[in-house]
């Protein structure tokens, strides 16, 4: 009965889909390309208003006590401009390999006080941009129950996400959202704690044990998830706060990797059906992944993906 309710239905799709990209610096920088241009490309050529941008730690605090937020202001002044929205995600585990993005002098110390000097830096950024009209939403962490499967994280536990959150409360009014795996996990932890939540959405990845697969998850899956969880903690809003649109590739470089590995998980047909799945999914904010490789790919004389997007935007 239980595996009934989650896969049989008929699901109803969204009538209509606000997209955002998820962009990171970091990233871009990995494929040798300017983070200015890049930004100035995807507001200005591919349209996009919506971001979820990264606060990486190791970035703006490399020596403790000595913040550096010059890349993320530029950033966010460039949004501002275009009357742009922004998430802007912050803490210990935030988006991109390797999933935690501590800094070095602060690996070393004891959990505790690893917790101080990061809340020090939370509130940092909460002060410096909370004037800021355009930043709708904190994001504390990035699947935060997802440490120990995935990433190169250390140990946590839900008491630490708890004073996060809080903290963050008290600061300032604007909503925290907390994301989730949408095919791993229940979301109970993170739904019932978040005032927005934000989930995971891929169809094409690679697994250790089975090699490169496609999740065959039924659409009415996420209906009925979405269903129990507002039946449960009450509702509130769900967006889709990272949707596939890049290959999963194992064991080499995104730039290296050969056609016949990236059309293992991603293909324009591919991006396409994703694309189509979260419609049917009923999701109707959804930030997409993989902005980057479309733009480096735009560079390289493939400009498929980039053109295919800029009819969502």
């Amino acid at each position: 009965m239980i595996l009934g309710y989650f896969l049989l239905g008929i699901p109803k799709p969204a009538d209509k889909v606000e997209y955002g990209v998820n962009f990171s610096a970091k990233n871009i920088r990995e494929y040798n390309l300017d983070p200015k241009v890049a930004l100035n490309a995807i507001l200005d050529d591919l349209g996009v208003r919506r971001f979820r941008l990264m606060a990486y730690w190791d970035d703006l605090e490399k020596k403790e006590g000595e913040y550096d937020f010059s890349d993320l202001d530029w950033q966010i002044a460039e949004i501002d401009q275009r009357n742009g929205e922004i998430i802007l995600a912050f803490g210990e585990k935030v988006p991109r390999w390797p999933e935690c993005h501590i800094p070095i002098w602060a690996l070393s110390l004891p959990a505790e006080e690893r917790q101080k000097h990061l809340l020090s830096f939370i509130e940092q950024i909460i002060n410096r941009y909370k004037n800021d009209e355009h930043i709708k939403i904190w994001q504390v962490e990035n699947e935060p129950f997802f440490f120990h499967s995935f990433g190169d994280c250390p140990p946590r536990d839900k008491k630490l996400l708890e004073e996060e959150v809080a903290f963050v409360h008290s600061k300032d009014p604007r909503p925290v959202m907390l994301t989730s795996s949408g095919e791993f996990s229940l979301w109970v932890g993170e739904y019932r704690r978040a005032d927005i939540f934000g989930t995971s959405l891929y169809k094409y990845v690679y697994n250790r044990l089975v090699g490169y697969m496609k999740y065959r998850i039924p659409a009415i899956f996420y209906h009925r998830k979405i269903a129990l969880m507002k039946l449960l903690f009450g509702n509130k809003p769900i967006i889709v706060s990272e949707q596939q649109g890049e290959p999963w590739i194992h064991g080499s470089d995104i730039k290296n990797a050969t056609p016949e590995i990236i059309a293992k998980t991603m293909s324009p047909e591919k991006f396409q059906e994703i694309l189509a799945y979260s419609r049917q999914c009923g999701f109707n904010k959804v930030y997409l992944w993989g902005v980057e490789w479309w733009y480096w790919l735009k560079l390289q004389g493939n400009d498929r993906y980039w053109e295919m997007a800029k009819k969502l935007f």
